[in-house]
């Protein structure tokens, strides 16, 4: 699955980079998530597979946080570098040789692993209604913001989401031989609090990188290059606090390394509601963000190892996927909600000038983000409890 994954994903950036109008570029986009989707819960499987429970499994699982974080951030600066050079095309062709350097290295250093329980039936039904409920309830979200939550617009596809969210949990249930998402799977509560959590932080930090990334090159006017110039120290302070997490967890506990990480992911969160326009405020953004991403790195990884914890090898690509799902979902509902927010402050800013508008918007919804890290943060402290030593 995760050479197939990167195959088309590498395919699929061909299509994008050769796209001849906006409706190529979005169908080879999509192309390219449903690669996604197969390669980002792989990953994390081979990991949790490959490695025994325990220290060495949760330093793996911080290897695999902090290497996320470091292609984040060398992205962004090899993005913006591309842009300006050759050409937007350039950001998506490039993936075509790095996807043939990764299947070339998967099949080389990857084991081959056969299938826990042999042949099974595929949960089409189950795929469906819940990709088609994600899909509706985002899609409702995003329009409330032009048309209100009371419009006909809004409403028909959330009361459609909702209604088939109901129908995936009956089919899951009740229905399905070999069901999509196991709903015992919920029933170990570490599980299902770390996947909440995971939710919780890219709620927040999804749309933090939009929002810094718009002030930058709409309101401080900085090229694509040195934009990613900024974000290259950001993606350090995650990658070194995802590396130092495991050590953390071993002494702390989970429970308080998360809490820990999601009060500093919200105190950068606070700072960065101080940018305006004018270069001195940028500082806010350098030092907000630098401490939203330790603040991602100290919580991310300790919420990784639990929500990996304690489940039968067989459903070890399950616990991946659930992850991962719900870290995609959060930061896709996260982002919907405070674009929304952040748009209509900006509208209603209408005695200012545009790019104080703009930031006012901005600076609502990352105030909103803090407050989701600091429910975070309770969450944690609550439904963690007594399980400091799992992590150990």
């Amino acid at each position: 699955m995760f050479i197939a994954g990167t195959m088309l994903f590498a395919l699929s950036s061909l299509a994008c980079a050769l796209a001849a109008s906006q409706g190529q570029l979005l169908a080879a986009r999509a192309a390219q998530g449903i690669g996604a989707a197969f390669v980002s819960p792989a990953t994390l499987s081979i990991v949790t597979s490959s490695f025994a429970q325990g220290p060495e499994r949760n330093h793996a699982v911080a290897v695999w946080g902090a290497m996320g974080a470091l292609g984040g951030s060398l992205g962004a600066l090899l993005g913006g570098l591309l842009t300006q050079t050759i050409g937007w095309p350039a950001i998506f062709a490039v993936n075509i040789p790095i996807g043939v350097v990764i299947v070339l290295s998967a099949l080389r250093y990857v084991p081959p692993r056969q299938p826990t329980h042999g042949p099974r039936d595929l949960d089409v039904l189950g795929a469906a209604l819940i990709t088609l409920a994600l899909g509706s309830l985002t899609y409702a979200v995003v329009r409330s913001g032009s048309l209100g939550w009371g419009s006909t617009g809004v409403l028909a596809p959330l009361i459609a989401g909702l209604v088939l969210l109901g129908a995936f949990l009956i089919v899951e249930g009740r229905i399905a031989k070999a069901p999509l998402v196991p709903l015992q799977v919920f029933r170990i509560e570490r599980v299902s609090a770390a996947n909440l959590l995971v939710a919780i932080i890219y709620s927040a930090f999804f749309p933090m990188f939009f929002f810094l990334t718009l002030y930058l090159q709409s309101v401080v006017h900085y090229s694509p290059i040195i934009t990613g110039v900024f974000f290259l120290p950001l993606g350090l302070a995650v990658f070194v606090m995802s590396v130092l997490a495991p050590r953390l967890v071993a002494r702390f506990g989970p429970r308080t390394v998360i809490t820990a990480g999601m009060l500093t992911a919200a105190a950068g969160l606070v700072l960065m509601t101080g940018i305006a326009p004018g270069r001195g405020h940028v500082w806010f953004g350098i030092l907000g963000g630098l401490l939203m991403m330790a603040g991602l790195g100290l919580s991310l990884v300790p919420s990784t190892i639990v929500a990996t914890q304690g489940l039968p090898p067989g459903m070890s690509g399950l616990g991946s996927a659930l992850m991962n799902t719900s870290r995609l979902l959060g930061g896709a509902l996260g982002l919907a909600i405070l674009v929304t927010v952040a748009a209509a402050r900006t509208r209603a800013d209408v005695s200012v000038s545009g790019a104080q508008a703009l930031t006012d918007g901005f600076s609502r919804s990352l105030g909103i983000s803090a407050a989701v890290c600091i429910a975070g943060a309770v969450i944690a402290l609550v439904l963690l409890r007594g399980r400091t030593g799992h992590a150990r």
